[in-house]
């Protein structure tokens, strides 16, 4: 049995749950034997064909809707886990179920693997506004990489973030996927399809942004550019929830561009997030606190290009001009790209179609590489047991 263990999973939705969902929904389908182990969201029940355990867990009062996970305490989920013959356990986030899945790797003598995703002491130092106390809880979370047999990253410019909390081991580059896919013959009907469904007149502009609703995501940015150019016709949509959703939404009421503006709030329904994609002309996704947004890469699947910070981790993959576009990270820089973009749509469909080619890969690929890894990680393990 292979364990994928991370602090948050469905009904959260954000770039790490969907990975470890997708890689249990490749894995399942390739007839592995796989489950994932999270914290409990009360009121929420797994309707998965892979077996989900969860542990007791609390609410984070300034992350809603994530969960702190308690799993010491939980007397019930650690009996059910001693059943299980796990062979290899895969770690995506450094809290409790690292703990937990450390204790499990250690009992077993089995293989353990920590991916790296985020920017955890940009999180810790929004949370708790304290640079010297967020560095503390940064050296509490680096045992589990130090400790894993294997460190991944989702992309290789992440390095330098891992490098710079202290980790000096390897790391291995494994790519995220994308759930989503096109015909490239006939993306052009299909986008309008798309905003036809949607009720989006042909011709008006239509942008878009996916993610947390967090400062740290450069959110204020993109309404505030929007602002200097609202003396053109254009739609923008902000899919998704967070802490400032609230401040966003005043924001936008404040800058005169309610009637332009959005806020769908979170779209569970894959499909018709598909369609928002796909519709739109462009991702907005100045960002410069994620390390490897799937939401770049889910547009570009769609044949959607981005707008992202030039020198950001996120915008490693993207080649100016060529599968995307970047900027200076300011107001004015991202107003005129968009300006001088929406008059040369032909340049948005070049660059939609070559993110296409570039940026966008099946899960299902990444699971074969993924459970090649695992493997090779066993075999080598094999000696030891």
């Amino acid at each position: 049995m292979i364990g994928l263990f991370n602090d948050s999973y469905l009904p959260v939705l954000d770039g790490v749950t969907l990975t470890v969902q997708n890689y249990a929904h490749c894995m399942h389908k390739k007839q592995q034997q796989v489950c994932v182990v999270t914290a409990k969201t009360p009121g929420y029940t797994d309707e998965t064909p892979y077996p989900v355990f969860r542990y007791t867990s609390l609410p984070v009062l300034m992350r809603k809707p994530y969960r702190y996970g308690i799993p010491g305490v939980d007397r019930t989920l650690r009996k059910k886990l001693r059943q299980i013959p796990f062979s290899l356990v895969h770690v995506h986030s450094p809290f409790a179920s690292a703990r937990l899945a450390l204790e499990i790797a250690n009992e077993r003598n089995i293989p353990l693997i920590a991916t790296f995703h985020s920017k955890y002491r940009d999180d810790f130092e929004s949370i708790v506004r304290n640079k010297r106390l967020a560095e503390w809880m940064i050296k509490r979370i680096m045992p589990l990489y130090e400790r894993a047999d294997e460190v991944w990253i989702p992309q290789a410019a992440v390095e330098e973030t891992i490098r710079s909390y202290g980790y000096r081991g390897e790391v291995v580059v494994v790519d995220n996927g994308c759930d989503f896919n096109a015909d490239p013959q006939n993306i052009r009907r299909f986008k309008q399809q798309a905003r036809a469904g949607l009720r989006l007149e042909d011709g008006t502009p239509v942008f878009l942004f996916v993610g947390q609703h967090i400062l740290e995501k450069n959110t204020q940015l993109i309404i505030e550019a929007l602002a200097a150019m609202k003396d053109q016709s254009f739609r923008m949509f902000f899919i998704g929830a967070g802490y400032a959703e609230k401040y966003l939404r005043t924001l936008t009421a404040d800058r005169g561009l309610s009637s332009k503006v959005t806020f769908l709030g979170v779209v569970s329904d894959r499909e018709t997030l598909k369609q928002y994609y796909a519709a739109a002309d462009l991702l907005l996704f100045p960002s410069l606190y994620d390390n490897a947004p799937l939401v770049v890469r889910e547009a570009s699947a769609l044949h959607t290009p981005a707008v992202l910070v030039k020198g950001s981790t996120a915008a490693e993959i993207i080649t100016d001009n060529y599968n995307g576009f970047l900027i200076d990270n300011s107001v004015d820089a991202l107003a005129e790209r968009i300006r001088a973009l929406v008059q040369s749509p032909g340049t948005l469909r070049q660059a939609g179609q070559c993110a296409s080619r570039t940026i966008s890969r099946s899960w299902e690929s990444v699971t074969e590489e993924v459970l090649l890894r695992y493997s090779q990680l066993q075999k080598r393990y094999a000696p030891r047991l």
